[in-house]
């Protein structure tokens, strides 16, 4: 019995936070941030994301040599120091999960355990996709649904991963549809 009321307790607090989750999604139509990647390496970079659902986001690392880019169809990552750019579907990528402009989840996340109340730590992953993502939640109810995005792990079809962390996020501030383009690199 006890193990009974024990699991009723944990799908409640999944519940309550898919639920917030889902409000966050709702209420968030763009965003911008500066951001920190670290990959498994321990090798990090940094510079500023811009986000407007759905499906679109940029990041654009230090002096915007790298770029990564989603148009709502596509994700590229253009390096113009060597002239090369590559491209995925974007549904393909754990970032989908992410950019996704509905809130419901349901079969493409689950909230995972947490040792801090205050974090919610939300697992993504569409069956269609090559990889997932762990998203990472504060706990704040002036943000938008109750959560602030702290920043997520992402984790490829060879289980690589790269940790992005966030600061100075600002939700539902003007972003430009141009900030979705990119210049076509030339070949070195």
């Amino acid at each position: 019995m006890h193990f009974s009321k024990t699991l009723t307790v944990i799908a409640a607090a999944d519940d309550a936070g898919m639920q917030m989750l889902a409000a966050h999604i709702s209420s968030v139509q763009t965003m911008t941030a500066n951001f920190v990647q670290t990959d498994q390496r321990g090798r990090s970079a940094a510079g500023t994301m811009q986000l407007k659902r759905p499906g679109r986001v940029r990041f654009q690392y230090g002096s915007g040599d790298l770029v990564l880019v989603a148009n709502g169809k596509t994700l590229s990552f253009v390096d113009y120091q060597v002239g090369q750019k590559s491209s995925w579907p974007l549904n393909k990528t754990p970032l989908g999960v992410l950019l996704s402009g509905s809130p419901n989840l349901k079969g493409r996340a689950q909230v995972m355990p947490s040792q801090d109340p205050r974090i919610l730590v939300v697992r993504a992953r569409d069956p269609a996709q090559y990889g997932s993502i762990l998203l990472a939640f504060v706990r704040s109810p002036s943000a938008p649904g109750g959560l602030q995005l702290h920043g997520w792990t992402a984790i490829d079809a060879q289980n690589k991963k790269t940790t992005v962390r966030l600061s100075n996020v600002r939700y539902n501030v003007a972003v430009s549809d141009s900030a979705f383009t990119y210049r076509e690199p030339k070949k070195k």
